[in-house]
């Protein structure tokens, strides 16, 4: 008989994992070396979420914000400017860049290859655009072409994180964020 799943144990390892692919990457994952940081072994990994492949994805699905919430109380351009401009912040350099570089990690591996990731990937952009398109589409005076806009804004920021990790350049990045939403949303 198969022994019951711990489930704070297993959302301690999903953390654990996502931390581990943030500092070591997502290319090259292998199950021992992970088991190992995560002081655990790579059977009691495959117990907890079946396959490597699984337990990616599950830990992935504990980072997806939904966007639709943060922008629930932004009625006017003036609100979904400030949203965009805390969410920058977050994702750019404070507490939610662990996630943010996991999940631009997988975005780059769902575009070159099909894979595992591919349908995460998608369910990520659509809840990202869609949930920021939502907002657009309730601003008085509307926006033309909330959904255009929407992608402008999230597929540029996500560039300008990606520039930002690789980079560092703090000044340049932020200053072009801004940029971007003042322009985007004028």
């Amino acid at each position: 008989m198969a022994r019951p799943l711990d489930h704070a144990k297993r959302a301690e390892l999903l953390a654990g994992v996502i931390d581990y692919i943030a500092t070591h990457g997502l290319t090259d994952l292998s199950l021992r070396p992970l088991a190992a940081a995560l002081g655990t072994s790579s059977r009691m990994l495959i117990h907890y979420f079946g396959t490597k492949e699984q337990m990616l994805i599950a830990a992935l699905e504990t980072q997806r914000p939904n966007l639709s919430v943060a922008f629930v109380d932004a009625h006017d351009t003036g609100a979904v400017r400030a949203v965009l401009h805390r969410l920058w912040e977050e994702n750019a350099a404070g507490e939610t860049s662990t996630s943010t570089r996991v999940v631009v990690q997988v975005l780059g591996t769902a575009s070159v290859r099909q894979g595992p990731f591919l349908d995460y990937a998608n369910r990520a952009v659509e809840s990202f655009t869609g949930g920021l398109a939502a907002a657009l589409e309730r601003l008085d005076p509307p926006v033309d072409d909330p959904e255009a806009v929407a992608t402008i804004l999230i597929s540029g920021l996500r560039g300008l994180l990606v520039d930002r990790y690789v980079t560092g350049d703090k000044d340049r990045t932020d200053r072009a964020a801004y940029r971007l939403i003042e322009q985007s949303l004028t």
